[in-house]
C-alpha cells in the first residue's frame, strides 16, 4: 500500500522551480493547482465543498455539516497545539466523543494527523495529549483565512503554520522512501519542549527543534541539548530548523536552513 499524499516541496520545485519555501506554505501540495494554476481560493473553497458533500455525509447526519464546517475551522486554530476535545466540543455544542470521532474521519482522510507524545516508564512526568497537524499547509492557510505571503508571515499562528510545515514534509520524505515514520514531540510537566522527534532510523536518531525566524540565537537549542543528554541523543543528531538564508553547524548543533530540510539534505 502506497499513501499517496499531497506533493512534496521537491515535487512541488518540479512543477514551479520557482517556489520558495514560505510560497509552497500558503500554495500547499495539491496537484490539482499546479496541473491547472487554479486561483488558490477557488481550488480550497470547492475542494472543502466537494469533500464535506460527498465523503464526509456519509458518516454524518446531513444537518451536522454546517458544525462540520466549523470543526474545520477550529482544528486549524487548534493546529500544532495539544488537542483540546472538550474546548472545540463546547465550541461546537457537541460531545468530546463526536469530536474525537470527527477527527478521525479527518485522519482516515489524510486531511490531519496526531502526533503523539513521545514518553518511557523511566520518565512519568510527560506530556501524553498529542498534537493536531493538518498533511496539507496550503489547506491549513485557507481555513484560516491566509491569502497571501504577506498575510501568512504576517499571521499569529505563522509560527504553529512553519512548525506544521517541517513536520508534515518529514512524513511525507520518509513516506516517499517506502519507510514507516516515527514521528514524536516531546513536552514534560515543566515545559520542557522538543517539537519533533524523528526516531524513523533506530541507528539515527533525530531530534528537530523548529523556529519561523531568519536568525538563529544559539538559546534555541537549549531544550535539544538537555533532552538529548537524558535520552542519549548526541548532538550530531540534534538540529534546529528555521528561515535562515543558509545551512551551517553552531556549537556542534546542526542549524538547517528550511529550503535545505525541506530538499532532504540531513
Amino acid at each position: 500500500m502506497v499513501k499517496l499524499l499531497p506533493f512534496s516541496y521537491q515535487e512541488a520545485c518540479a512543477a514551479n522551480h520557482a517556489l520558495t519555501a514560505d510560497s509552497f506554505m500558503l500554495q500547499g501540495g495539491y496537484p490539482r493547482i499546479y496541473d491547472t494554476g487554479m486561483p488558490l481560493n477557488l481550488f480550497f473553497s470547492n475542494y472543502i465543498d466537494t469533500y464535506i458533500e460527498r465523503d464526509v455525509s456519509e458518516y454524518l447526519d446531513v444537518r451536522n455539516l454546517a458544525d462540520f464546517r466549523r470543526f474545520l475551522t477550529l482544528c486549524a486554530l487548534s493546529s500544532g497545539a495539544l488537542v483540546n476535545y472538550t474546548n472545540i466540543a463546547n465550541e461546537l455544542g457537541v460531545s468530546p466523543r463526536t469530536v474525537k470521532a470527527w477527527i478521525s474521519i479527518l485522519e482516515s482522510s489524510y486531511l490531519a494527523f496526531h502526533l503523539m507524545p513521545f514518553h518511557t516508564n523511566a520518565r512519568k512526568q510527560v506530556v501524553k495529549t498529542p498534537k493536531l497537524y493538518f498533511y496539507d499547509t496550503g489547506l491549513l492557510c485557507h481555513l484560516l483565512g491566509i491569502r497571501t505571503v504577506e498575510a501568512l508571515i504576517a499571521h499569529p499562528k505563522f509560527g504553529d503554520i512553519f512548525e506544521n510545515l517541517i513536520i508534515a514534509e518529514t512524513m511525507k520524505w520518509h513516506l516517499n522512501a517506502g519507510r514507516d515514520p516515527q514521528l514524536f514531540f516531546y513536552r514534560d510537566a515543566s515545559k520542557v519542549e522538543v517539537y519533533l522527534l524523528d526516531f524513523t532510523d533506530p541507528s539515527n536518531r533525530l531530534m528537530i527543534e523548529i523556529k519561523s525566524g531568519q536568525t538563529y540565537h544559539d538559546r534555541f537549542a537549549r531544550h535539544l541539548t538537555l533532552i538529548g543528554n537524558a535520552l542519549g541523543i548526541p548532538k550530531a543528531q540534534q538540529y534546529v530548523v528555521g528561515r535562515v538564508e543558509q545551512s551551517y553547524i553552531s556549537q556542534g548543533i546542526h542549524v538547517a536552513a528550511a529550503v535545505d530540510w525541506l530538499n532532504g539534505k540531513r
